[in-house]
């Protein structure tokens, strides 16, 4: 049965059919981040670390490393920071080693620029997933050798030369040129994670229905595993997280085998607790003296002061416990334990519930 093996310096994480869901954690990726921006741009890594830890924390089993920033000071001062070419190697080789002083979980490393591919691959310990080769040609020539070259796997992006087709059939047929090229190179398709591509059901009714007979079909007839960057199934849509938790399940009961997604839940901010409480005040409501921010956001169902598992995890989870990746339901019962408590969760459910009488 297919498994991908993606390790750290000590421990290792396999991506397959008859495996738990693997979750790989997005969120050191300064594209679109504006503060992680400009503190890469300072040499800060603190937030890269705090990112780190809070994915593992909340669930990830391997990080996604980006080092695609754009460096606008340091451009104005030096041509050659506008040069992708130039930042991204460097970049990459110090997100990396900031990232393994703080978590031992394996690594993948996410460049478009191959000279940063190989950057994190000569520094990132064990065995690391590199992220990604297309079927565009120079895309296959610049890395199916580095995947050779350091014995790693890949992901495969269904894309090539003439874009991203919304023919299911297209992409699927990228997916097996890229294994039949990677092949050429000595390369195993157990090593091959195809990204079938989400499209957003927003713009593409269908899209959802592709993705899943696209897994199906890249499971039985090329036997890989697959990814998918999980938040595009639910762009531009309104409460995101309720469309999220249901693609997921859904895609892994295809059979797709792991997802770059955000495994956190972000604190509510500072401003928002602000707001509400302003909004209660106004409505007349009168709180206890002494209730602090985390009370208040509990009791008004507005999440946690602290970053904990985001809800896709809850889905993951329950969804692992479903087709038995989860043996006994440990896993399950573990994640909803309450802090402190010493039971499976507050009380009722030790013997699975109230006993009908007879």
């Amino acid at each position: 049965m297919t498994e991908t093996l993606v390790q750290s310096g000590s421990k290792s994480a396999l991506i397959g059919f008859d495996h738990p869901f693997c979750v790989i954690g997005e969120r050191i990726n300064p594209t679109g981040r504006k503060i992680l921006n400009e503190e890469l741009e300072r040499g800060d890594f603190s937030r890269v670390q705090a990112d780190a830890l809070a994915q593992v924390a909340a669930g990830a089993t391997i990080l996604d490393i980006n080092s695609g920033a754009v460096f606008s000071n340091k451009m104005a001062e030096d041509v050659r920071y506008a040069d992708n070419n130039f930042v991204e190697p460097t970049l990459m080789r110090e997100l990396i080693l900031k990232v393994q002083e703080v978590t031992d979980v394996p690594l993948c490393i996410d460049s478009s620029v191959p000279g940063a591919l190989e950057a994190g691959l000569e520094v990132a310990q064990g065995r690391p997933l590199l992220n990604s080769v297309t079927g565009e040609e120079e895309r296959l020539e610049a890395v199916l050798p580095l995947v050779k070259k350091y014995n790693v796997p890949v992901v495969a992006i269904s894309n090539d030369d003439t874009g991203i087709s919304e023919d299911p059939d297209v992409r699927f047929a990228v997916a097996k040129r890229i294994v039949e090229r990677a092949a050429d190179h000595g390369i195993p398709a157990h090593d091959i994670v195809v990204d079938p591509l989400v499209m957003p059901i927003g713009a593409m009714g269908t899209a959802g229905q592709q993705v899943f007979t696209l897994v199906r079909r890249l499971r039985s007839e090329l036997g890989v595993n697959t990814t998918c960057g999980a938040s595009n199934i639910s762009f531009g849509l309104p409460n995101r997280h309720g469309i999220n938790n249901a693609f997921l399940p859904m895609a892994m009961a295809a059979g797709m085998t792991s997802a770059i997604m955000n495994p956190v839940a972000l604190p509510v901010s500072a401003k928002k607790i602000a707001e509400k409480k302003a909004a209660v005040l106004a409505a007349g409501i009168i709180l206890p003296e002494d209730m602090d921010d985390e009370a208040f956001v509990q009791l008004f169902g507005m999440g946690s002061t602290h970053a904990r598992p985001g809800k896709e995890m809850e889905a993951i989870r329950a969804a692992n416990f479903l087709t038995n990746h989860d043996a006994g339901g440990a896993a399950w019962i573990k994640f909803n334990k309450t802090p402190g408590s010493d039971d499976s969760g507050g009380g009722r459910g030790r013997r699975g519930g109230r006993r009908r009488r007879g």
